[in-house]
């Protein structure tokens, strides 16, 4: 099976990019908002959460991918936008002293719509993204949003460490990139 590229970059002109996603999952909007927010969950997609979930709140994640201890690089910011069950945005430090590029300013923001049984999931990441990240970073979401996916069908946790499946969702970017030049 092909795995097809359906994050968007966009190059902006203050040097930085904005990738965004758009997805249809099949649960309702209350256990998708869970699935974001709830610490116990958000460890099975995505990383450690330790947040004070509330408008103005701290926000912070580590990957659990990257480091000597299991731990890496993360996000560190505060809750820019707090409307349950629709908007989460935070707005902070991306990166830490692990990441090959250094900590810099981003934005992160998931936003959910009813669709019938079902809801829309958009998700934008802007951020500052060096060329040697830029299908690294798009592919690591999409393997991150399906993993979000397979933990709300119920399917068994995937490694968040050692990542199965980022290669051919990668070489999907790195095809995208090359067809946009």
């Amino acid at each position: 099976m092909t795995t097809v590229a359906d994050g968007t970059v966009e190059a902006l002109g203050d040097g930085k990019t904005t990738i965004r996603f758009e997805r249809r999952l099949s649960h309702p909007i209350e256990r998708v908002w869970e699935a974001i927010t709830d610490p116990d969950q958000v460890i099975r997609w995505w990383g450690r959460m330790e947040s004070d979930l509330t408008p103005g709140g701290s926000f912070v994640l580590r990957w659990l991918n990257e480091g000597d201890e299991g731990e890496g690089s993360g996000w560190k910011g505060r809750l820019t936008e707090f409307d349950p069950p629709r908007v989460l945005e935070t707005r902070g430090i991306w990166g830490a002293e692990t990441d090959a590029w250094g900590a810099s300013e981003a934005l992160l923001r998931f936003e959910l719509e009813p669709d019938g049984d079902g809801t829309i999931l958009r998700f934008t990441n802007t951020l500052d993204l060096p060329d040697d990240f830029a299908t690294k970073t798009p592919a690591g979401w999409h393997w991150h949003l399906d993993t979000l996916a397979a933990v709300l069908d119920g399917q068994p946790d995937r490694d968040l460490v050692q990542v199965e499946g980022w290669e051919d969702i990668h070489e999907a970017y790195v095809a995208q990139r090359a067809a946009a030049r």
